[in-house]
């Protein structure tokens, strides 16, 4: 009968590859979603255990975003494809969405330009002048950069129009808090959420931190029933326009043709299920930017020049993560905010430290109370329970987990090892200790504990070094330093973490709608700023048939429904 066809492959279901595949199926072009694991969403996933005869669902990459409101960039894109209404948001306290506690004092960091500056202000009063001329310059590098992703103004243009960019924008962070002779503790709130993309302050571009503080000014937002319905929606819509999302479905190969064009890719091979050829002329992958190059592709294909640049990127920094469940209720009467812990003001002697492959002196974790930020989702915690995480970064070395090699290389054998289960024990008594500055007491309420490591991030998503950024977003490995959309390979394109979007998920949703552009070859992000809506929302299935995000994001065929081509 011939190989299965598609005009489009999507190799992953990051939220990067579902944007994509949902707007080439909203275009008309049959497109097919391969993911390696039983279920959808990537980094948007949770994953859920029964606890006390109750069931949990724990979040591992979503816990705040920005851009969510009426006219926000993640509620354009999501509007694009018709799903916009699908996803109910709730903010996080606009008086202060983060918490940023450091030995001497807490800052809360508010929403609004202006207040984040009354604040900043009235915290530091000795260094107004100085603190007022970063912020100034941050919010007009921001605002260009904001232009420039919509496609309103071109790199020249942003050059010409935006002069703070043009002298700044580029350059270390650092550089510009000197410049201004900012403290050491001023530097410390600004670079405050830094956790969220994980760059040493000195290899951090001002577009970066300023594009970070940016995107929360307009509010901090949680999704309504947790972070698998962004990618639970976004299959909806993939499947309502004619595509397919397929689980369980890993990509052992990206095909090329003798003439060096894609021609499909090869799925399946672990034991017991042969291999299958699925051709298409369009592939995009969505998977981990050096396995793409180096193994799903292979070396042969790709010339010297591309070849030294994928072997000298440098991977993010990965994250180690807790999940605790506490039976105690830390939700009623408590603020809605997520805490940044910092154990000093030296934020780039922390980093430094863990670049040298050594977990700081100084206490450094994100804490978040997943049960506050929904606390109407019975999945995340019943009422008296708390559903919460606290996460910290961690070196890169494989040597800090007892290991020489990743679980992608080396199997799953790693988490039964003594001195691997050992290391991650300690952690996690630390980061429960250190929480217990922002939430005395939960040492005694913890019911149920448990914790990932990179090892386990790489296991799941097969990213390099088991970080979830992607390459480090760093001065060097920015904007057109990296790869994509298109290739030099006809009919291969990239999405996600990895691309000139970067990481996070606003990142790389936008991300997965530019490479969709790229294949079809229109300005798509222009097009959904504009509030333009692609395909016939009239085919999407009831809002209210969504009961379980988590079940939608298995796969047609995992769900039992019929493998018919809508």
């Amino acid at each position: 009968m011939g190989n299965e066809r598609w005009d489009c492959i999507v190799v992953g279901s990051g939220l990067g590859g579902l944007a994509c595949a949902a707007y080439l199926a909203a275009a008309g072009r049959r497109t097919l979603v391969l993911e390696s694991h039983y279920v959808a969403g990537g980094n948007s996933q949770v994953f859920r255990r029964r606890v006390a005869q109750h069931d949990f669902e724990f979040d591992v990459g979503i816990h705040y975003i920005g851009e969510c409101g009426p006219e926000g960039k993640i509620t354009r894109i999501l509007r694009g494809v018709g799903i916009a209404d699908r996803v109910r948001f709730r903010e996080l306290d606009p008086d202060g969405y983060t918490t940023l506690v450091f030995p001497d004092f807490t800052f809360r960091i508010p929403t609004g330009w202006e207040r984040y500056r009354e604040r900043l202000l009235a915290t530091f009063p000795a260094e107004a002048s100085a603190l007022a001329a970063v912020l100034d310059i941050m919010q007009e590098v921001a605002a260009g950069a904001g232009r420039l992703r919509a496609g309103e103004i071109d790199e020249l243009t942003l050059f010409a129009e935006c002069p703070a960019f043009l002298a700044w924008g580029l350059r270390p962070v650092t550089e510009l808090f000197a410049h201004h002779g900012l403290s050491l503790r001023a530097s410390a709130v600004l670079l405050g959420e830094s956790g969220d993309y994980g760059v040493r302050p000195s290899k951090t571009p001002v577009v970066l931190q300023s594009g970070l503080t940016d995107h929360y000014m307009r509010g901090a937002f949680y999704p309504e029933g947790g972070g698998q319905v962004l990618a639970a929606r976004l299959v909806e819509a993939i499947e309502a326009y004619g595509g397919e999302v397929r689980t369980q479905a890993p990509v052992q190969r990206i095909r090329c043709d003798a003439a060096g064009r894609v021609a499909g890719v090869t799925v399946g091979g672990k034991p017991g299920r042969p291999t299958a050829e699925i051709d298409a002329p369009v592939v995009v992958s969505n998977a981990d930017l050096k396995r793409t190059c180096l193994e799903l592709v292979g070396r042969e294909r790709w010339s010297k020049e591309t070849l030294e640049r994928v072997e000298r990127f440098r991977m993010s920094l990965p994250l180690f993560c807790c999940y605790l469940v506490l039976d105690a209720d830390r939700v009623t009467g408590q603020p809605n905010t997520n805490y940044f812990l910092w154990g000093s003001h030296d934020i780039e002697s922390i980093y430094a430290e863990l670049e040298d492959g050594r977990l700081p002196d100084a206490d450094f974790a994100y804490v978040t109370v997943a049960s506050r930020k929904d606390p109407t989702n019975t999945r995340m915690a019943p009422a008296g329970w708390t559903n919460l995480q606290i996460m910290t970064l961690a070196p890169r070395e494989y040597a800090l987990w007892h290991a020489t090699e990743g679980p992608a290389t080396a199997g799953n054998a790693y988490h039964r090892d003594r001195g691997y289960r050992d290391a991650k024990a300690v952690l996690m008594e630390r980061l429960i200790h250190a929480a217990e500055r922002v939430l005395p007491g939960i040492g005694s309420e913890i019911y149920w504990k448990e914790a990932a490591s990179p090892l386990t991030q790489e296991r799941f998503t097969r990213s390099t070094g088991g970080t979830s950024y992607g390459i480090e977003f760093a001065i060097d490995q920015m904007g057109p330093m990296r790869l994509g959309p298109q290739t030099e390979i006809e009919g291969l394109f990239l999405t996600g973490a990895s691309t000139p979007s970067g990481h996070g998920i606003g990142s790389v949703l936008r991300g997965g709608v530019a490479t969709a552009g790229a294949v079809l070859g229109r300005n798509l992000l222009a097009a959904a700023w504009k509030g333009e809506v692609m395909g016939d929302p009239s085919r999407l299935p009831a809002a209210d048939r969504l009961e379980d995000a988590w079940q939608a994001c298995r796969g047609r065929a995992r769900r039992g429904l019929a493998a018919e081509r809508l």
